[in-house]
Parts: C-alpha cells; sequence; structure tokens
C-alpha cells in the first residue's frame, strides 16, 4: 500500500481506537472491508450516540411537557438539556434559540414556507420583494425559495458562482437592494467542497436589511465561527452529517427572527390557548415545535456533539483534509480525471469526473471492491449544470477515514477507468 501519507497524522487522530466506536465499519461488502466514503450524505454513528439513545428508550421514554409523573418529567429534562448542549455546541447567544426539527431540510423548509405563510398584510415576504440564493445550494436551500418566491410575489436571484465554482462579494454587491428580503447561503457546497467566504456574505445582505439563512449542514461538525459572531439571522443542520441520528436536526437562530415565522405545525404543545374558533401560540422554541417530538433524536444529538467535541473539531478537520489533499493528489494524476474545485483544501469531500467513463459505472465497480461513494447530480444539479460537467463520483471522509482507505479509492478508479475504456 505504500507509506503512509505524511499529512495524514498531522491531527493525531487514533484512527483504529476511534473505529471501534463505530462497529457498522468492521464489516465486509463483497468479500472487501469496507471503506465508508460516503460521509457527506451521512456520517455513520458511534456506540456513544446509540448508546445515549438507547439508555433513554429503556429509562426516560415517555411524552414531554405534559406530565406530572416522573417519568415525562425525566424525559422533558432530558429533551431540554440536549437543546442547552447543542446551543453551546453551536456557540448561541443570548439572543439565540435552537428548535429541533427532522434535519436540514425540515428547518428550511420551516424558514422559507414561515416567511410567506402569515399571508398579506403580516408575512415578512411580498410582491416584489427579492429573494437571494446562491448558485451553489443543495436543491434544500434552493426549492423551497422557488416555492416561497411563487407564493409571495417575489423575485428569485441566483449569486453565481463562477467557472471554478466560487462565489465572491463583489458579486453579491449589485444584487443587493432595498427590495431584498432574504439571502440563503451554504456554508459548504455539498457538491463541490466549496466554502464561500459566508460570513461576509451574511454581513453585507444584513446590512442591507435582509433576512440571513445558513445551511450549515456540511459544515457544523467542523471548526466553524460561533453562530453569536456571524451575522445569520438563521441556521439549519442536520444530524446524520455529524455523527448523530437520522430524522434529527435543528433549526437555530435570533429569537427576533424566528418570531417572525408563521408556525407550519399546528397542533398540541405549540399553544397558549385554543376556543373552539381560535388559538394563541406559545413562546418559542415550543411555537415552532408542534405535536410530539422526536425526544430520543434529540439526545442522540446532543450525545454527537459530546462526542465531535471530545476529540475536537480542529483534530478532526485536520485529518480529513489531509485525507482530502491525498485524494486529490492521486486523483488528478489519473489520465482524464477532472476535480472539481482543487483550491477547497479545507474541505472533506472530494467530487471528480472521469472523461468517457459514467459516473455510475464507477461507483458499481468500487462497491464491487468495499468502497462506497456518492455518484449522480448530489442534489445540486443546477450547480453541476453551471458548471457543464454533469453528474460526478464524490468521496467524503470522516475521523473513522484512514491513508490505507484513500489508496483503495485511487486504486480502485484507477482500474473501473481501464475496464471501462
Amino acid at each position: 500500500m505504500g507509506k503512509p501519507h505524511p499529512l495524514l497524522h498531522t491531527g493525531g487522530l487514533p484512527v483504529q481506537a476511534l473505529r471501534a466506536q463505530f462497529p457498522v465499519l468492521a464489516q465486509r461488502i463483497h468479500g472487501q472491508p469496507l471503506a465508508y466514503l460516503d460521509n457527506a450524505a451521512t456520517t455513520q454513528m458511534p456506540l456513544a450516540v446509540q448508546e445515549a439513545m438507547q439508555r433513554f428508550e429503556r429509562q426516560d421514554r415517555a411524552n414531554i411537557h405534559r406530565g406530572v409523573h416522573t417519568l415525562s418529567q425525566r424525559a422533558t429534562d432530558a429533551f431540554e438539556e440536549a437543546r442547552a448542549t447543542l446551543k453551546r455546541f453551536i456557540g448561541a447567544g443570548t439572543q439565540h434559540e435552537l428548535v429541533f426539527t427532522s434535519g436540514t431540510t425540515e428547518a428550511l423548509n420551516l424558514v422559507a414556507q414561515g416567511l410567506w405563510a402569515a399571508g398579506p398584510g403580516k408575512a415578512w415576504l411580498r410582491p416584489g420583494d427579492r429573494i437571494i440564493v446562491s448558485g451553489l445550494e443543495h436543491h434544500a436551500n434552493l426549492v423551497p425559495w422557488q416555492q416561497a418566491a411563487r407564493m409571495s410575489g417575489a423575485e428569485l436571484v441566483v449569486l453565481q458562482p463562477d467557472a471554478q465554482g466560487r462565489v465572491h462579494e463583489a458579486d453579491l454587491a449589485p444584487l443587493l437592494t432595498p427590495n431584498t428580503r432574504v439571502l440563503a447561503l451554504t456554508a459548504c457546497a455539498n457538491a463541490t467542497g466549496e466554502r464561500p467566504p459566508y460570513e461576509a456574505l451574511l454581513a453585507m445582505a444584513r446590512a442591507a436589511g435582509a433576512l440571513t439563512v445558513l445551511d450549515a449542514a456540511q459544515a457544523v461538525g467542523h471548526a466553524m465561527p460561533a453562530l453569536a459572531e456571524l451575522e445569520a439571522d438563521f441556521m439549519a443542520f442536520s444530524g446524520h452529517k455529524m455523527y448523530g441520528p437520522m430524522g434529527t436536526g435543528a433549526l437555530a437562530g435570533r429569537r427576533d427572527a424566528l418570531e417572525r415565522l408563521y408556525p407550519l405545525r399546528l397542533g398540541g404543545d405549540m399553544v397558549e390557548w385554543v376556543s373552539y374558533t381560535a388559538a394563541g401560540y406559545a413562546a418559542l422554541p415550543a411555537r415552532l415545535e408542534g405535536g410530539t417530538p422526536n425526544v430520543a433524536g434529540a439526545v442522540g444529538l446532543a450525545a454527537a456533539a459530546r462526542f465531535i467535541d471530545g476529540i475536537g473539531r480542529e483534530a478532526i478537520d485536520l485529518h480529513v483534509q489531509a485525507l482530502r489533499a491525498q485524494a486529490l493528489a492521486g486523483l488528478s494524476a489519473l489520465e482524464g480525471v477532472t476535480v472539481l474545485a482543487p483550491h477547497a483544501t479545507q474541505a472533506s469531500l472530494v467530487s471528480f469526473v472521469a472523461r468517457d467513463v459514467h459516473p455510475h459505472d464507477i461507483g458499481t465497480l468500487l462497491d464491487e471492491r468495499g468502497i462506497a461513494v456518492r455518484t449522480g447530480h448530489h442534489c445540486a444539479q443546477p450547480l453541476q449544470e453551471h458548471l457543464g460537467l454533469g453528474p460526478t463520483t464524490r468521496a467524503s471522509f470522516a475521523l473513522y477515514n484512514s491513508h490505507e482507505e484513500v489508496e483503495r479509492l485511487i486504486a480502485g478508479v484507477a482500474q473501473a477507468l481501464e475496464v471501462m475504456r
């Protein structure tokens, strides 16, 4: 397999010891050791998170906020402690609140729909307003804004990336008008790994009077500025991309911004009073958390945050960035392979296209060697088409991935190209 990559140990992560926390990685696929390189889609979940959720289900399972019995009170405490843990994890300030959701998609829909659903005269979005999204976005931070524009009569404008997939402050400035009401932006493009200068872009939009929305799904498990340091009115993230459970996530934001949202889940636990003809909504965060929540998921999400901080986000980043650098060098050396955003050295993923070979064929042949990658448009079809590349193959790295797995990836791609050409 060759000598270990010199950058691999920069972060000092005990990879083999950490892998023991992830039993799923010990299996074999098609007779080969599993190399799980699809972490930008979903990370695996460590035993510490699984055990926290199982402990809740074994000991404390009950509905929250509604009972005086002991289990209900313990479940309520666990849920609210999870909220407090996650607020610390993202660096929320006293002006922020955190609302549990099923993930980033629900969180972004909660914002986009909540800004027009109150109706004429009450909604934040009105006919003639402008919504700006970047051209880097996952469909979850684009399609809801398309609908918001249609329903409100607002105009949807795209901050287009350049030929290398970068967005620039100079290109945002002329798009900001007195009618700009929203800027929605990713902290890391899931299809390319591009990290836009979101701190500056958010600050520009907020100075222009717009509400700002940050999709942090690909970034929250890594080192990023505290929410209190960002000019972000809303920030969305998912548990399954930060070693937590699927079907969990959160929308964090400034209370005054969250209060602008019309609640989309109407029913139990989000009301102060109800008559046959009207209802009074509860204060935040309950106002936006109607119905029975995924309490075990919230407990697991908080456990994932503690797991990440126990290792250290900077150490994790050094490790995955080293793996990415190794993959970039190896893949770029293959004839006919083009790697997207080679400049994105801070990324934990690498996307590439191979001349005359379809990504699905590459993915299938890699799977036969036990290597799991993602192929397709990665829910970012407009960006892929803008770059003129179509579907790609994406390998993405986590704290449990190793130098040897990256070498297997490079060798597997080389063999796939030889077979398919």
